[in-house]
């Protein structure tokens, strides 16, 4: 049995409706004090309902949840202090330059001129520095997610839940803020990602829950994933000496590209037999100049899992 002192988030049977959709159901769910966690899920999966719940901005019909041991629902202000949130929506107060919202975030949480240092060396790690005294709503897109990551990090949570963190930020961002993220992470910090960008999970997470339909579908190491889709899920690039021009019927459902000469098919080792594969490729009147086999990585996995509802 886990000790509860090890324990950052728990989630005990949360379900959520919004009418008549049912976001979340039965979730449970423990995530480990030091973890770098991933969330993922197609979207409408329901990530964010669970990021809202956990955050305790949306509450829970049925269940609980607590972040280092305090009930979000109950404990709310104690709770809240823990943990940090970078939304997906640029959410900022227009009336106020980058120094003063961080300042007034820093407020919110108690802190007060013993914090300026830790806001100033933020504005320095997330190079926000020149556009301190800047009003936020004049600010790039990529700057305002700058911003979003200070205010989430004010107040030195314990916990950091980055939802869609790099989404439609430039690579300079994307680098400078996972190498922070990472400095966090080293420091103790449990680090929650929902993401889009697979190899941001891949390169990055410890362990990995991948929702379907308000459930969880998959949870397992980084590895384990791994391991799952290398057992089913493989990758054949096939290189002919000329174009395909038609494609068998029988190779539909396997082509995941197809470009002039080259094709890649992904095939299910359970069910998929390669040579069958190859001779309908043959069957075209195609000559297969090369054959390259390759692992899944977590993007195949994912899909594989998603589109199956679960992988076995």
């Amino acid at each position: 049995m886990k000790s509860q002192e090890s324990i950052a988030i728990t989630i005990k049977g949360v379900q959520k409706h919004f009418g008549q959709v049912h976001a979340l159901r039965g979730i449970d769910l423990e995530i480990r004090r030091g973890e770098f966690f991933g969330l993922l899920g197609p979207n409408g999966a329901g990530k964010s309902t669970l990021i809202n719940t956990i955050a305790g901005l949306t509450r829970a019909d049925v269940g609980q949840i607590s972040v280092m041991g305090y009930d979000v629902a109950k404990q709310y202000r104690m709770a809240r202090r823990c943990i940090g949130i970078v939304p997906q929506e640029l959410v900022y107060d227009s009336f106020f330059n980058v120094r003063e919202m961080l300042r007034l975030q820093a407020g919110y949480f108690g802190c007060g001129h013993e914090n300026h240092n830790w806001i100033e060396e933020l504005l320095d790690v997330l190079m926000l520095h020149d556009k301190a005294d800047t009003n936020v709503k004049a600010l790039s897109g990529g700057m305002k997610r700058r911003v979003l990551v200070a205010m989430a990090l004010v107040h030195k949570p314990d916990v950091v839940v980055l939802d869609e963190p790099t989404a439609g930020v430039d690579v300079e961002l994307r680098q400078s803020l996972w190498e922070f993220i990472k400095r966090l992470h080293n420091e103790g910090h449990t680090i929650v990602l929902t993401t889009h960008y697979l190899e941001e999970a891949e390169s990055l997470c410890d362990r990995i829950a991948i929702l379907g339909e308000g459930k969880i579908i998959a949870l397992d190491s980084k590895q384990g994933l791994l391991d799952r889709g290398v057992n089913h899920v493989q990758l054949v690039t096939l290189t002919t000496e000329d174009p395909i021009q038609d494609i068998p019927a029988q190779l539909s459902k396997n082509i995941k590209q197809h470009n002039g000469s080259e094709l890649v098919l992904q095939l299910n080792q359970k069910t998929d037999n390669i040579i069958d594969l190859l001779d309908a490729v043959r069957n075209t009147g195609a000559i297969i100049k090369t054959i390259k086999t390759s692992e899944a990585d977590l993007e195949d996995v994912f899909m594989e899992i998603t589109n199956n509802g679960r992988l076995t």
